[in-house]
């Protein structure tokens, strides 16, 4: 009976030894496969010959000359994607850490911002809490050696100082400095180091709040809320967001914030593609700021994910959109990882804004003229007055609320316009920013002179008090010689106002890293003004 009882249970698991076997000898196969060097054919499994693949292995095999895989594949690679949209790239190995980084809002490091000049590796600035903070880095301190490489004076790259500098959290790193004429070896030990997407949240007026954020990131959104909370105990009633420059990045931290912004179930967004279904991005629970007058700072370079907050407001008629006519972006992409250890960014869907419209602008032309779109608006004169907007979708499409006519087809168009002010900016002066040459001096001057900014309590102290003095423009004017700037005589008299207002902000910002910068640099804003104007403040 036992034996019988044995034999039946045998019977019972020799399929599944079967499928034990198959799945070994698949996996057995694969890993054979990818060691003989045939993981690229693995793509194009299809069944079917692939012209393409076809031919790359022919030139491989058979060309006359030798070629570089790379460089082969990654011409490839251009010319397919020239076929698609301009925002479908591939992302290569070298760049994909750095991408990530970027949208992952950390990085692994030391946490200090540096500047290369006069060959040397100069640190800016140490992050509050930061490893280099904790192992007694300065401003002004310079590094002269990271482990065993010397990095001053034989041409070190901003590049390669960061492959010496990063590296994974409690890994230990050793740097050589030079302070006060002393060298100083310093050992510090690496850690998860923030990428703030919030530049700056301050009290415009006592109670006027205002906050710029410069990306969408993974902790974009906590790091509203933490301003928001900080801002509402300050006396905050109106609020302005500053999107100017902001590129997008990730949907879901632009639905997060709008849910913040609007109330009840109000749709946000909607993404619909040939391969995925409508999917509608709602208001799903009540907010910090679904009441209160509200504005939002745009321009040209507002893109993506900073279209999809500034359309939900407008098309809501819940604040007044300011500024210059958006990027115009409608599209969604998602990143496939690659074999090579790069990536694919592929465009998937279209967005759509709540009254309807997809603010995409046109690709049709090819990519370098989409590319030149911002260069065909300035010379159209769209930057300088609001006639000038042309819409390549005359479609049209009502807010929500108060009906109003609106536009897709290529960006927001701002409720309120305010032009592009070009008249203090001119070749000398473009020159000066450019080449860094105001940036490296107020380093070098706040370096000596460090004692003279700690009297000012804040930056709204500093804002209000301090005054680039003639001793300081002078210095400046002796540094740039120095340097052999010679874009600073053609800066002439009329050019100092200028001059003054930008080292002050750039003082603000030595001292109190982006938020100082913003909250001086913003003092004489004609949009943050104009933004002002419109909420009452």
């Amino acid at each position: 009976m036992a034996d019988r009882q044995s034999g039946k249970k045998f019977k019972v698991f020799i399929p599944l030894l079967f499928s034990v076997t198959l799945a070994a000898g698949m996996l057995l196969g694969f890993k054979l496969r990818d060691k003989q060097g045939y993981k690229a054919s693995y793509f194009f499994s299809s069944g079917q010959r692939n012209t393409v693949q076809e031919i790359l292995n022919l030139i491989r095999v058979k060309y006359v000359d030798s070629l570089h895989d790379k460089d082969l594949n990654a011409d490839a690679i251009a010319g397919i994607l020239r076929h698609l949209d301009p925002h479908s790239l591939y992302i290569a190995p070298s760049r994909l850490s750095s991408v990530n980084e970027d949208l992952e809002g950390n990085f692994q490091g030391i946490g200090i911002e540096f500047n290369i000049f006069s060959d040397t590796v100069n640190v800016i600035s140490v992050i509050s809490g930061g490893p280099s903070q904790e192992a007694g880095l300065q401003t002004g301190d310079k590094i002269v050696r990271v482990g065993d490489s010397l990095v001053a004076g034989n041409g070190i790259t901003a590049d390669r100082i960061r492959e010496l500098l990063r590296g994974p959290k409690g890994s230990a790193v050793k740097v050589t400095l030079l302070r006060d004429g002393q060298l100083l070896p310093v050992e510090i030990h690496r850690g998860i180091i923030p990428l703030h997407s919030i530049d700056a949240g301050y009290m415009a007026t006592p109670d006027v709040g205002y906050i710029r954020i410069n990306r969408f990131a993974a902790n974009t959104y906590r790091e509203f809320m933490d301003t928001m909370l900080v801002l509402q105990q300050k006396g905050l009633k109106k609020l302005i967001i500053d999107l100017r420059q902001n590129p997008g990045g990730y949907l879901d931290a632009a639905t997060k914030i709008a849910d913040e912004l609007l109330s009840d179930d109000k749709l946000i967004v909607y993404t619909q593609g040939k391969s995925y279904p409508r999917t509608d991005y709602r208001c799903d629970k009540p907010g910090i700021f679904e009441k209160g007058n509200l504005a939002l700072l745009v321009d040209e370079g507002s893109a993506s994910a900073s279209e999809i907050l500034s359309g939900a407001v407008q098309d809501w008629d819940r604040g007044t959109i300011i500024g210059r006519r958006t990027f115009g972006k409608g599209l969604v992409q998602e990143q496939f990882p690659l074999y090579d250890g790069g990536a694919l960014r592929l465009t998937v869907a279209r967005y759509y804004i709540p009254s309807g419209r997809c603010i995409q602008k046109s690709y049709k032309k090819g990519i370098e003229d989409y590319d030149e779109d911002i260069l065909h608006r300035y010379q159209h004169g769209e930057l300088s007055t609001a006639d000038s907007i042309h819409f390549a979708d005359t479609t049209h499409y009502y807010t929500r609320i108060k009906h109003r006519v609106v536009y897709g087809g290529g960006g927001i168009t701002p409720d309120v316009f305010v032009p592009l002010d070009t008249t203090h900016i001119n070749g000398a002066l473009a020159l000066l920013y450019t080449q860094n040459t105001l940036y490296n001096f107020v380093y070098a001057y706040y370096s000596r002179h460090r004692k003279l900014f700690d009297e000012y309590q804040d930056a709204a102290d500093f804002s209000k008090r301090f005054h680039v003095s003639d001793d300081i423009m002078q210095a400046f004017r002796q540094y740039a010689r120095k340097e052999g700037k010679d874009s600073l005589p053609a800066a002439g008299s009329a050019d100092e106002p200028e001059l003054r207002e930008r080292l002050k902000a750039f003082f603000a910002r030595q001292r109190w890293s982006t938020e100082g910068y913003y909250e001086v640099s913003n003092a004489g804003d004609p949009m943050l003004t104009k933004a002002l104007e419109q909420l009452g403040g």
